[in-house]
């Protein structure tokens, strides 16, 4: 099974630039890359999505098991050529003083060699010492290959060469030089989405696989691909996660509930092992527009999950009668599960600078966005009696009072919340909503900031939702 792991020194030093312009170089050659991104994140697994035509699946350790990250990685990487994993800020940060939860030890994890992305930016001979310290930091990580990014001139790039070749044994594989074209927009949450115009997010994909065709040895690619070991440990069974279902009787002996799920610019959260993991519990996903569909589809069940509705609030409150629905489908009884930006949705009005906006109008508060973030990392909540979410079996993630790990990032706060708000969660690490508790419970919806994962140890907020559908439907 090949596979190469693209990380870096630091973080901003061209990981996304390097590993969407590979799989988009690869892809064009015929060769299937299947994608994956290292720790909690939507918006660079989007970008590798489009570039390779495949779903990007993110393992992480905050919310998977070693065990569960090798069998979703095995699951997925058989169906491809090669297996492509982008790492997360520097190859060997991470919360863990110790290293455990960093780039290098899913490298080492997944038996994957390194290729190390340096921003070659004011550095000449000075790159020498930085690639031999990474080779011997930890002997275990295989340190394949080096992509120069940021490369002034060619003369720059020769020097970069010189003293890499001449004082280390690790192949310079590539060298891209500074272009402002290759740059993704950013904005306060980070990287701007492929999704919100195709032809920009094509165009910036096409971008950056001409320059790395230009740029980077990928024959070498592959051949260093080619390379890597064994992965540690036993790969676990053909399914990482929980048993789907509960109780006493099998998925395939209860009625299907369909669940509306919001899939546009405004609402685009999502992994793809979620939506997987939801239709493994039994239901079937039906989705549609904020922006553009009029009507909610006919459904038992809702999720909306998080995006930037701050940046799509006048098309979102233009669509009237669609929030109109869903506000009186939420005071009716249905089953609705928002994340982050879905909150947001379902708050009476949005703010943003200058423009303030009206939402649904379904929970009592006003969201206000704010210049830096009000919630940002990873998140452990505790969740309470108020979560109305059956539990389906018994497990050390269901079990009451377990801690669940979980990440949020936001710049958004409410504003006006009643003081008898109920929550499904205290927050034991992180904001949430307001530093103390997360998950809003009002009727049958569940609205916090927090996102949270259907992994084992993530919680199966999946299964236990499609149980609580299937229990509502039931009367």
């Amino acid at each position: 099974m090949a596979r190469l792991f693209i990380s870096a020194a630091h973080k901003s030093s061209g990981k996304t630039v390097v590993s969407v312009g590979l799989a988009a170089a690869l892809r064009a050659r015929g060769i299937s890359v299947q994608p994956f991104k290292k720790g909690p994140d939507y918006i660079d697994p989007m970008w590798l999505c489009r570039a390779s035509a495949r779903p990007c699946y993110n393992l992480d350790f905050n919310t998977q098991s070693e065990a569960e990250i090798l069998a979703l990685f095995a699951r997925h990487a058989a169906a491809a050529e090669v297996a492509l994993i982008e790492g997360n800020k520097g190859l060997h940060d991470g919360v863990d003083g110790e290293g455990s939860d960093s780039s290098a030890a899913l490298a080492k994890l997944l038996g994957a060699p390194v290729v190390l992305v340096i921003d070659a930016g004011g550095i000449t001979r000075g790159v020498a010492p930085l690639v031999l310290g990474y080779q011997v930091f930890d002997r275990a990580v295989t340190i394949a290959g080096v992509i120069l990014n940021q490369v002034a001139s060619a003369r720059h790039e020769g020097k970069l060469r010189q003293a890499i070749e001449r004082y280390t044994d690790v192949p310079v594989i590539g060298a891209i030089g500074r272009d402002p074209a290759l740059v993704v927009p950013e904005r306060h949450l980070g990287l701007t989405t492929p999704g919100e115009t195709a032809a920009a997010g094509d165009g910036t994909v096409a971008r950056l696989r001409l320059a790395v065709e230009q740029s980077v040895d990928l024959d070498r690619v592959m051949v260093l691909a080619g390379r890597a070991q064994a992965a540690r440990g036993a790969i676990a069974g053909a399914e990482p996660f929980p048993p789907a279902t509960g109780g006493n009787a099998p998925a395939s002996a209860a009625p299907t509930p369909r669940i509306a799920v919001a899939r546009d610019t405004a609402f685009g959260f999502y992994y793809p092992d979620d939506f997987e993991a939801l239709e493994r519990a039994g239901a079937k996903l039906v989705f549609f527009n904020s922006l553009a569909d009029a009507r909610l589809p006919p459904a038992d069940g809702l999720v909306i999950g998080g995006g930037f509705p701050e940046t799509q609030m006048l098309a979102l409150a233009a669509n009237a009668s669609l929030r109109g629905e869903i506000r009186l489908a939420a005071e009716n009884g249905l089953p609705i599960y928002a994340e982050c930006g879905g909150l947001m949705y379902l708050t009476r009005s949005i703010t943003w600078g200058a423009q303030m906006h009206e939402m649904v109008g379904f929970i009592a508060a006003d969201t206000v966005m704010h210049a830096s973030p009000q919630g940002r990392g990873l998140v452990v909540l505790e969740e309470t009696d108020a979560l109305p979410w059956p539990r389906t079996r018994q497990s050390d993630a269901d079990a009451g009072g377990t801690r669940v790990p979980a990440h949020e990032f936001h710049h958004a706060a409410l504003e006006g919340l009643p003081p008898a708000t109920r929550f499904a969660y205290r927050v034991v690490r992180g904001r949430g909503i307001d530093g103390r508790n997360d998950g809003i419970v009002q009727g049958n919806v569940v609205a916090g900031f927090c996102h949270q994962r259907a992994t084992a140890r993530g919680g199966a907020w999946a299964r236990r939702f499609v149980a609580f559908v299937r229990a509502c439907r039931a009367g």
